[in-house]
């Protein structure tokens, strides 16, 4: 089992920066990819970002140029730095584990955060 446990969410204006943190612990693997998705209220959950165990990163075009994912895997922790952040951004995320091969669908993923709740304010 794998463990993830998120911190960093919060209130921001528009134009501001967050950093999301998920800390994985547990079973832990070499050839693990990381991801981050979304939720807004009424909607379903939507991909923000990946970063697989190489190091390669993948993002939604709505998030492309504005959010960093990042990894340590000597803390076994990825990271979400979020920058020019609009309303349209707020939305619980949820950080996402899952092993091997990367993927955008969250069905992919075996295991999940708790969420951390981002808001946005205009």
């Amino acid at each position: 089992q794998v463990q993830l446990v998120e911190s960093g969410g919060g209130l921001v204006q528009a134009g501001g920066s967050l950093r999301l943190s998920c800390a994985a612990s547990g079973r832990t693997f070499s050839t693990t990819t990381m991801g981050w998705f979304r939720q807004a209220p009424g909607k379903e959950r939507e991909f923000v970002a990946r970063i697989r165990w190489d190091g390669v990163t993948y993002y939604a075009d709505s998030v492309k140029g504005r959010f960093t994912i990042s990894s340590d895997t000597a803390q076994n922790t990825a990271y979400l730095q979020m920058n020019s952040l609009k309303p349209e951004d707020t939305a619980v995320y949820y950080c996402a584990a899952k092993r091997g091969g990367d993927s955008s669908w969250s069905g992919a993923y075996d295991y999940w955060g708790q969420g951390s709740q981002v808001t946005v304010s205009s």
